[in-house]
């Protein structure tokens, strides 16, 4: 739960509870003690629907990467800009508290509304020091949208606005190549009337010519059109009849609205929609409209070959007289408009996850999004009506199986830092499965949809990833894991800061596991034991270590979560096999999503394991020799630092471009440790240094500047030449470096 900012004064306390009875009193991972009022804290909510040309790029933005911006734009760095960026700091907070409460409406908007406030509540006259620096950074805002914060709605209403963003560039790439044509038909039967004896007559002459002042005929102006319309040969019936014909279909087609050379079609009917709320729906649809988009087709075929005159009657009517769906090339399905489903668990009939994979399979440009609003379900033995969360998983990787379906699958607290997946599955034009959980479950109180929605990503029970066909020829290069927090763990590994009975603080680390994910949910209540301390004992492990026993152990052990009740007390919380054996579910789904990231994948384990095996029987028969000495790595100059205390403040002379972190101006706010605790670590005095530069990904470093709540971490240049997106990484690297 690296997203949000943590709120340090709030520490669990060690104390001598009682057990209590869980249905009576909620619990909480001892984890989310950190995260409380998260309106007064900046993460990546509440989020800026982008409108205009910037959208198709950017698609979203965080209110408070848009604030940075205008800040960094309005205010001047030193002193005097101190008002300014306290003014403007306060103006978003304004703007994230009433998004918390439910109030939405365009960025513009809410900032005046807002601006007019903090104006009052300052007590100064409209046109003041307040007023005018709020209207100079107003005049700085440079993007503008919807904006909306992290609730049950917010998938919808992301991947809706993504929708509506890729079908208006389609129309209006569709209006660009459909209107050409249309004006273009329309030269050629223009040119052919004109050669026509019809042009000749007296009417079309009279009107054809001019006439002196005195009322007499204009010979000059008559010379003119009589050598305009001399006798040609005119156009043969038949092209005459194709060009008529698919002029007319492509002025009336129902795709999309008119353009400036359609819209007086008399007989045009309105466009078709394209947004679903059933899988059912969208394919009746399909089948209903295919007619159309053949008839189309051909029309559009026939018109792109007849304004460059090369429709060939001998060659191309027996190829358009037999013109059916086996036809349809991508190109041409590219142009017409994608579909829509919006299915939600919960709501949607079950029945709609079979249907969803006819989608998927059929190949057509479809994009399936599916909420899920609870990964848990119901305790008991069947399933729940309607209720398809756990099936999403497995829809997912079937979808993948299918090797022509973008598939991505994220938590409402990822969507931000997906972007640029989501941006691809967007753009992607053939089927798409948009698998998201939204955090709003009904039977966890008291928890904001944004921090469950992260525990669930971190528990590893909704896992981020996403499969793109397009981005390679292989696993490696189509398929992506690296969003989720420490993805070569088996759990993410946090450390906990509480106050022992003595009112000292203290450090534990722990792992965050499926089964803190659970202790949560109320109808999981009666699976869980809290123990007061005078309770703990040797026969207590952690899940993790629980899990990790061997089934043969014989060990009698209880597995346990640390927790926090509402007066956030530590305990720790002993849970059942319900939860444990979920929890082991949840490791074995974990781990096959591994290996096909290519992380801990068994068949390469299996054959480093015989190389080493082979190399050894080699070592054994050859002849004894002296042991050749080890060679020592040489601690760097960060590592040097970090180990007495101190930290690096510029970067090493020797490697200009190797990544570095002012060191003493960290404030241990974990975000960096949590995106790569192997790249990233902290020094005695619990401050971040660059521990290993090669152990992670160039794009890790660029998200760890981003997420620096500081801004010391410098990316540096990438080590690895052949990272994807480089580019577009080295230039979200520029701003820190």
């Amino acid at each position: 739960m690296s997203q949000a900012q943590v709120a340090p004064d709030i520490l669990p306390k060690e104390t001598d509870v009682p057990s209590v009875a869980p249905a009576r009193e909620p619990l909480r991972s001892a984890l989310f003690a950190r995260y409380q009022h998260l309106e007064s804290l900046r993460y990546d909510y509440p989020l800026v629907l982008i409108e205009g040309q910037e959208a198709a790029d950017t698609l979203i933005r965080p209110l408070t990467r848009i604030v940075d911006d205008v800040l960094k734009a309005a205010a001047p760095p030193d002193a005097s800009g101190e008002a300014i960026r306290q003014q403007v700091l306060g103006l978003e907070d304004k703007i994230r508290r009433r998004v918390a409460l439910g109030t939405e409406g365009r960025l513009s908007e809410l900032w005046q509304t807002c601006a007019a406030e903090l104006v009052r509540e300052s007590g100064e006259d409209r046109f003041g020091p307040v007023d005018a620096n709020l209207d100079k950074a107003r005049h700085s805002l440079r993007v503008d949208g919807r904006v909306i914060g992290c609730d049950e709605a917010t998938p919808v209403k992301l991947l809706t606005h993504a929708w509506r963003v890729k079908h208006d560039a389609k129309a209006r790439r569709f209006r660009k190549t459909v209107e050409s044509l249309i004006l273009r038909l329309n030269d050629i039967l223009k040119s052919d009337h004109m050669k026509s004896d019809e042009a000749h007559g007296p009417t079309a002459l009279a009107s054809s010519i001019a006439s002196n002042d005195d009322g007499t005929i204009d010979f000059q102006a008559l010379s003119e059109v009589l050598h305009r319309v001399r006798p040609e040969d005119r156009l043969p019936d038949d092209r005459l009849r194709r060009i008529k014909s698919a002029l007319e279909v492509l002025q009336r087609q129902s795709f999309f609205g008119p353009g400036r050379a359609s819209q007086s079609s008399p007989d045009r009917a309105a466009p078709y929609s394209y947004v679903f709320d059933s899988c059912s729906e969208a394919l009746d649809a399909h089948r209903d409209r295919l007619p159309d988009v053949l008839e189309f087709t051909k029309a559009l075929t026939v018109a792109e070959l007849e304004v460059q005159n090369k429709y060939r009657p001998e060659l191309h009517d027996p190829i358009f007289e037999h013109f059916d769906e086996s036809e349809l090339t991508a190109d041409q399905l590219a142009l017409l408009p994608s579909a829509l489903i919006c299915l939600r668990d919960g709501v949607t009939e079950i029945a709609e996850i079979a249907r969803a994979y006819e989608a998927l399979a059929s190949g057509l440009p479809i994009t399936i999004v599916i909420q899920t609003d609870d990964i848990l379900g119901t305790t008991a033995a069947g399933p729940a009506p309607n209720s398809f969360g756990a099936g999403t998983a497995r829809l997912a990787a079937m979808a993948m199986g299918l090797n022509n379906a973008f598939v991505f699958q994220a938590t409402s607290a990822d969507l931000y830092r997906m972007r640029e997946a989501l941006l691809r599955g967007n753009r992607y034009e053939g089927p798409a499965l948009i698998s998201i959980y939204s955090g709003a479950t009904a039977t966890v109180p008291d928890v904001p949809a944004y921090i469950l929605a992260a525990a669930a990503t971190e528990s590893r029970a909704f896992p981020s990833f996403s499969y793109d066909p397009a981005a390679g020829p292989d696993w490696a290069a189509r398929f992506d894991l690296s969003h989720n927090p420490q993805p070569e763990a088996d759990w993410p590994e946090h450390r906990i800061e509480f106050e022992d009975r003595e009112g000292q603080r203290q450090f534990e680390t722990l792992r965050f596991t499926f089964a803190d994910f659970a202790i949560c949910d109320t109808r999981y209540a009666r699976f869980t034991h809290p123990r007061a301390r005078t309770e703990w004992g040797g026969g207590m492990v952690p899940v993790p270590e629980w899990l990790a026993l061997p089934d043969d152990s014989g060990m009698v052990q209880d597995p346990y979560v640390l927790g926090v009740d509402d007066e956030h007390r530590l305990m720790r919380v002993v849970v059942d096999a319900k939860i444990t054996e979920a929890s082991r579910r949840c490791n074995d789904a974990w781990r096959r999503l591994q290996e096909l990231a290519g992380i801990n994948n068994s068949h390469a384990l299996r054959q480093l394991a015989q190389a080493r095996r082979e190399r050894e029987e080699v070592a054994r028969a050859a002849e004894p020799a002296a042991p050749a000495a080890a060679p020592q790595r040489e601690e760097t100059s960060a590592q040097a630092a970090a180990s007495d205390g101190g930290g690096k403040t510029a970067p090493d002379t020797a490697d200009g471009d190797a990544p570095w972190i002012e060191t003493p101006r960290c404030t241990t706010c974990n975000e960096c440790v949590q995106i790569n605790k192997k790249m990233f670590a902290y020094n005695d005095n619990r401050q971040a240094y660059i521990a290993d530069p090669d152990a992670g990904t160039y794009r890790q470093l660029v998200e760890a500047a981003e997420s620096c709540q500081v801004s010391i971490i410098h990316p540096g240049k990438p080590r690895d030449p052949d990272e994807p997106n480089l580019a577009e990484l080295l230039e979200r690297a520029a701003p820190f470096n």
